[in-house]
């Protein structure tokens, strides 16, 4: 026996569902146009000769060509030892920043720290990082003089910042389950930290203190150019005597270290990554 289908046959001449009216665009405009003028108002600001920009790309070519042109190499037993010195400085505030930075992230983490203790550590880091290594440095140039110790403290200082919030952004994204179960045992916030919160992360934080000891490896040099030791101020000095040729035998010598400890760091990075040694 065959069911007949006695539902109604749809009318063909039902009207379709009408469009939905297509979003403005003015808002985007308007923010596009406000941004092109805030980067005109900036280049115009700067007083730029452009008249001379055509002849940039020769002129550089000329000092390039002056300093790798005929590397002068007797200097570079110097090179190597100060080259060391600005490793060693950014090896010790690397050091100083994870030890600061990983107690005191912690503590800013939410279901770590108190409420009122997470904010006043996060603002703390903000303050931080919104102040450049170049100016810790010129304000601990004060105290500590002309020495190595000043970059060390600057770039340690300076790290505090941007390290406590990876720390307290990893703890916050670490998965509940281990935590729950010491939490479901008995377990303190105190226990919890140590047996559920710290086994998870500390991979990330180990990479992450590496990333921060790479970071301080360019920013050593930088901080030599204002007196605090390092390759940074042998540079700067053969620069302001227009030694070119010592000036690229030291340019060589800080991106062949820089890129050994680059590929070094990254290799541990990415083996800590994968589950440790």
């Amino acid at each position: 026996m065959t069911l007949l289908d006695t539902r109604p046959a749809p009318a063909r001449d039902t009207p379709l569902p009408a469009l939905p009216a297509r979003p403005s665009r003015l808002p985007a405009t308007l923010w596009a146009i406000l941004a092109a003028l805030v980067v005109l108002g900036a280049a115009g600001s700067l007083q730029i000769s452009w008249a001379d920009l055509p002849s940039l790309p020769g002129r550089i070519a000329q000092y390039l060509w002056l300093m790798f042109e005929s590397p002068n190499w007797d200097k570079l037993p110097r090179a190597l030892f100060e080259t060391w010195r600005s490793i060693s400085m950014a090896w010790l505030g690397a050091l100083l920043c994870v030890a600061v930075s990983i107690p005191l992230g912690m503590l800013a983490a939410s279901g770590v720290g108190p409420l009122w203790l997470r904010g006043i550590l996060r603002g703390i880091f903000a303050v931080i990082r919104a102040v450049p290594e170049v100016i810790i440095a010129l304000v601990l140039l004060t105290v500590t003089g002309l020495t190595p110790l000043t970059g060390a403290l600057a770039l340690g200082i300076a790290g505090i910042g941007t390290q406590g919030k990876w720390v307290y952004e990893t703890v916050e994204s670490a998965q509940e389950g281990a935590s729950e179960a010491v939490r479901a045992a008995g377990g303190t916030t105190a226990e919890v930290t140590r047996w559920a919160i710290w086994p998870a992360i500390a991979p990330a934080l180990c990479s992450f203190a590496l990333y921060r000891f790479e970071i301080n490896i360019r920013t050593s040099a930088v901080l030599g150019l204002v007196g605090a030791g390092g390759i940074g101020s042998m540079l700067s000095n053969y620069t302001n005597y227009r030694e070119w040729d010592t000036v690229g035998m030291l340019l060589i010598v800080v991106i062949l270290a820089t890129m050994l400890i680059d590929t070094v760091s990254g290799a541990i990075r990415r083996r800590l990554m994968r589950g440790g040694f």
